[in-house]
């Protein structure tokens, strides 16, 4: 979930003040207009200690007028609050109409702080999940406004974060020992931040995920995101429509996904060191799926991609290591009738394998978040909340034990037209390229931006996207068919132990 928060963004000065004074103008103009409106606006600033929370605010501050504009931070309860119900403190906080309230320190602190110290089980963390979702559903169908930001920092960065905050006589009060504390418990605080996230970033309350360890990018990023939600909720009103209303999702044009860009499309296998690796990692595939089955422990591989990504050549490679009578490929297209009539994860329960066997998807429920979005055939109240839905899912195969494997094939815009052109030349592929393909890379921004979002939302710690450079198609299948392997070998490990 954090791995587009950890690609190293950064902003030259000279760029952001630029940028800076452009936004603070639209800021303020879209404030003005929001004073006339009868709704309210509520941004929470959350993350990691030392993520540049303060400093975030504090721009916003010096952005906006102030004068409708009120930053609550919120500590420990106090005596009065603790002796009544624990949403009363926020109640009363709330902004009015027309004005915005920041906070720093919301009612996600508390659940996350008692988790991380173990004072709370899963359990309770969910109860607790399940009361905040309820609060932000029952604001948000008031119509109020709710902007949620995360401002994330690596392990590293955080410890080089703290160490400069600590150096300087004007910032070493900002370190705690608290704050030393927190970053000893790191690990856990973001597995539980990754399980907050995912369960209370609703359509109508998303979390946006951003990088800290630049205050010149985390500013601007959270700055524009805080606009552009506004700016979309006035209009809204302005045309008569509700929040709830199906219109364009929040955050549609922040560009901060840059997952595939990140990737190295030039690695590649010659055929001589592919042979010989394929053989290695097949023969390997082969015994542990055998030890897989004696275990009962079934596994289900998931393959998304772009049209002639080589999906199907990975799939066939990884098939042929493996015993025909305990594994099923299944190519997802276009839902029937009776699919239709379910809800759209029905047909992927259908198919969970049983112990010990093996499950292979051409194409997945993530068609929900991909096609379905970028062809209009789900609404944006539907695929936005797609999300936490399939990660939901998938927690619950993982509960039962079940291996997951998601890979993403991407290869540029160049090598598909390539692919494409060799595919019309040879007769027993022609079938595979049809006048939709071309139609799709009409669309290659739109799906590249929806493929970005989905890995940046559904990538968890227990069942992450692996993203497979696939240019050259020898060096894909052999990063698939090890990956699998190495995943096989943990879990036997484990269960072995």
């Amino acid at each position: 979930m954090f791995e587009v928060a950890e690609l190293g963004h950064t902003v030259e000065k000279s760029v952001y003040r630029e940028k800076s004074a452009e936004l603070r103008a639209r800021l303020l103009t879209i404030q003005s207009q929001l004073k006339v409106c009868p709704f309210s606006v509520i941004i929470i600033i959350s993350g990691v200690d030392g993520g540049g929370k303060g400093d975030v605010i504090n721009r916003l501050n010096e952005w906006m007028d102030v004068h409708y504009m009120r930053t609550i931070a919120l500590g420990p309860p106090s005596d009065e609050e603790r002796e009544r119900p624990k949403f009363w403190r926020f109640w009363r906080t709330l902004p009015a109409k027309g004005t915005i309230g920041v906070y720093v320190g919301s009612w996600y602190s508390d659940p996350i702080a008692q988790r991380v110290y173990q004072k709370i089980d899963n359990n309770a963390l969910q109860n607790e999940l399940i009361q905040i979702n309820q609060l932000e559903q029952l604001l948000s169908d008031d119509n109020t406004l709710i902007i949620k930001c995360w401002l994330h920092l690596k392990k590293e960065a955080q410890i080089d974060r703290l160490k400069a905050l600590a150096k300087n006589p004007a910032t070493k009060w900002r370190v705690t020992d608290k704050d030393r504390q927190h970053l000893g418990l790191y690990d856990d605080f973001i597995g539980v931040a990754e399980q907050v996230l995912t369960e209370t970033s609703k359509a109508h309350a998303p979390w946006l995920i951003v990088e800290g360890s630049d205050i010149r990018y985390s500013s601007l990023t959270v700055g524009q995101h805080v606009l552009e939600r506004i700016e979309q909720h006035v209009l809204q009103y302005n045309n008569g429509l509700s929040a709830a209303a199906e219109a364009e999702p929040p955050n549609s044009r922040v560009e901060q996904y840059n997952l595939l860009d990140a990737l190295d499309l030039s690695l590649k296998l010659n055929k001589s060191d592919y042979r010989k690796q394929l053989e290695k990692y097949q023969g390997k595939l082969n015994e542990l799926s055998r030890h897989a089955l004696a275990a009962k422990r079934s596994s289900i591989l998931v393959f998304e991609g772009w049209d002639a990504a080589g999906k199907g050549g990975a799939i066939r490679r990884l098939i042929e290591a493996m015993d025909a009578r305990h594994y099923q490929v299944i190519s997802i297209a276009a839902p029937t009738d009776e699919e239709r009539a379910h809800h759209y994860l029905w047909r992927f329960w259908r198919h969970m394998p049983r112990a010990g066997q093996v499950t292979i998807y051409d194409r997945s429920w993530y068609g929900r978040v991909l096609v379905e979005r970028v062809e209009g055939l789900a609404k944006p109240q539907q695929w936005q909340r797609a999300y936490s839905e399939i990660v939901n899912f998938e927690e619950a195969m993982l509960a039962h034990g079940i291996v997951i494997l998601k890979f993403w094939l991407h290869i540029d815009r160049d090598e598909q037209i390539e692919r494409f052109k060799r595919r019309e030349q040879i007769s027993y592929k022609q079938f595979k390229i049809t006048e939709e393909d071309y139609r799709n890379r009409e669309k290659w921004d739109d799906y590249q931006k929806a493929v970005n979002e989905m890995i940046a939302r559904t990538s968890t710690s227990k069942s992450p996207w692996l993203q497979v450079e696939a240019n050259d198609k020898y060096y894909a299948r052999i990063k698939i068919i090890k990956a699998y392997c190495e995943r096989l070998e943990k879990m036997l490990d484990e269960i072995n132990k």
